[in-house]
């Protein structure tokens, strides 16, 4: 497989076929990720994709999942996106599930009949970084979109029936609008009502813009009552018709996995108890992105 530069995915594509067909991403400005920094965007030869599609065919056919990688597969032009699926549906007819990154800007270029045409094709799931519901947040850390865009664009993903996975971040608002950041990313996942959730906590990396604000005194990172005190708001305002709300990621100080919303009521005792000190929570040194 031809792959370049730093390849993520989520936790839940581990047992997926990583198919690279872009390099980078394509907004590559939140100030508090440094996965592609110096990294220029952009879309792979279709050459190297269909000789990596026939690579998978041959070698991977145990693997029933395919992930396209990297930030941002969703802001490819529709026929390119389309040539793609059509490729991985000939060459590896298996595949049960494609899933992809995209942002508010990507999906909302997708008309809804377009991303039909993504799902008939194979398309199951879109993972959507939202990080908070706080607007003024948003704005400083320079997500470039709005909570209204974000509600919109995960209701857009929903509508035609794909899953939506969204991610969410803890302490991103600092200690000033901790409380808000919380309440707001709260509200915003209920509007938009995803089918999983994925709360990460922030950490600090020296090669970001939050980085060197936190090294100058212009942030300030939470300690370990504080990030359970804002998981604690937002999971209280969190209200989903069903799915899951994980705070189980490697960064997370207390791991949950939440079945919504019958269990939600349990989870919120549970960090009552990690507040009270009843429950141990994750050592510093385990945690990692």
């Amino acid at each position: 497989m031809h792959y370049e530069g730093m390849i993520i995915r989520p936790p839940s594509e581990a047992d997926s076929i990583i198919l690279q067909v872009t390099v980078g991403c394509s907004h590559n400005k939140c100030t508090f990720c440094g996965t592609y920094k110096g990294e220029r965007f952009r879309i792979k030869d279709d050459a190297v994709i269909d000789a990596d599609i026939q690579y998978a065919a041959k070698h991977l056919s145990f693997l029933r999942r395919v992930f396209l990688a990297d930030g941002d597969a969703l802001i490819i032009p529709q026929a390119r996106l389309v040539r793609i699926f059509s490729r991985i549906r000939e060459e590896m007819p298996w595949v049960r599930r494609v899933g992809l990154y995209g942002n508010a800007k990507s999906i909302l270029r997708k008309t809804p009949e377009e991303l039909e045409e993504l799902r008939d094709l194979g398309l199951g799931i879109v993972y959507l970084g939202v990080e908070s519901g706080d607007a003024q947040v948003l704005k400083d850390i320079k997500k470039g979109v709005t909570p209204e865009r974000l509600i919109e664009a995960g209701r857009r993903i929903r509508s035609v029936g794909l899953k939506l996975s969204v991610t969410v971040l803890l302490g991103v608002g600092g200690r000033e609008r901790s409380m808000n950041h919380a309440r707001a990313t709260g509200e915003l996942l209920t509007a938009m009502d995803p089918n999983y959730v994925g709360v990460l906590t922030l950490m600090l990396l020296p090669n970001t813009e939050l980085g060197q604000k936190a090294q100058e005194g212009r942030f300030e990172l939470l300690t370990q009552t504080e990030f359970l005190m804002e998981l604690r708001q937002m999971l209280h305002y969190t209200h989903m018709s069903r799915g899951l709300f994980f705070a189980n990621h490697a960064s997370n100080y207390l791991p949950l996995k939440v079945r919504m919303p019958g269990e939600k009521e349990k989870a919120l005792t549970t960090i009552d108890e990690a507040l009270q000190g009843a429950v141990r929570l994750k050592p510093e040194w385990l945690r990692a992105l």
